[in-house]
């Protein structure tokens, strides 16, 4: 595969290459640029690569401006030191996003994703090409849609209730149930597992096997034995609500963000 490298520190020009050619000797580099107007005037003038490297801070601006200036026909690896950027960097032709220091696991990673794209093609019985490649990482791309109300019943009567509402969800003897932050506590017909794939992960964190809270739910975070955390919750959570060991880690990642 011929390869274009879109950077501008000599010196992550130069680790990049050693790492191309130690993870895969297939690939060619044919060429190097270092900023948005070589970039341009390289793919205007010369055979569409397989596959571009591409830093994001340019000297001259951010790489994404390349893609309105000329017609990326190439897969493209994101390379940078910022991980801000990641959900504009797959609304284009992108296999892959890469922060550096980038590691050759990492990079290796990448290839295979590449070659499985492309051997999936193949597999079908059709020629490989970069326009309908390209295509499939876009469908495979396209943002999540979660959940944003839930159709509950009150009565005789049914409310549309935002998710924004909700405080968090639970089970009780096999039921799911959902309390909301002015305390009203509704049935939902799916599980935890259907909800946790469903739910905004920024909004929500699976703490154990029968609770999904909020931030804005969590009270009080205390330690609880067995390397767990117990949280106070509100409104009052008639059950014990524990984040489970394995998830401890995550759980204070997710409430620090």
């Amino acid at each position: 595969m011929n390869v274009l490298i879109v950077e501008d520190e000599e010196l992550a020009v130069k680790k990049l290459q050693k790492l191309i050619a130690e993870a895969d000797a297939s690939l060619t580099v044919v060429g190097i640029t270092a900023s948005i107007e070589e970039s341009v005037d390289w793919l205007e003038n010369h055979p569409a690569p397989d596959l571009i490297f591409m830093d994001i801070e340019l000297a001259d601006g951010q790489s994404f401006e390349i893609f309105e200036q000329v017609n990326v026909q190439s897969t493209v690896i994101f390379t940078t030191s910022y991980d801000e950027y990641a959900l504009q960097a797959f609304k284009v032709n992108s296999i892959d996003y890469l922060l550096k220091p980038i590691q050759k696991e990492d990079l290796q990673r990448s290839l295979k994703k590449l070659r499985d794209l492309r051997g999936s093609q193949q597999t079908e019985g059709v020629p490989f090409s970069i326009e309908k490649l390209i295509k499939e990482l876009q469908l495979q791309q396209q943002p999540i849609e979660f959940r944003k109300r839930f159709l509950v019943r009150q009565g005789q009567r049914l409310l549309s209730i935002e998710t924004s509402e909700i405080a968090y969800f639970f089970t009780d003897e096999r039921f799911s149930f959902f309390k909301t932050h002015n305390n009203q506590k509704f049935l939902v017909e799916y599980t935890l597992d259907e909800l946790g794939e469903n739910l905004d992960p920024h909004q929500f964190f699976r703490i154990s096997r029968s609770v999904i809270v909020t931030h804005q739910a969590v009270e009080q975070i205390q330690p609880y034995f067995g390397n767990r955390l117990s949280l106070n919750l509100h409104p009052t959570f008639e059950k014990e609500a524990i984040v489970s060991r394995e998830k401890v880690s995550d759980f204070k990642k997710w409430m620090g963000k």
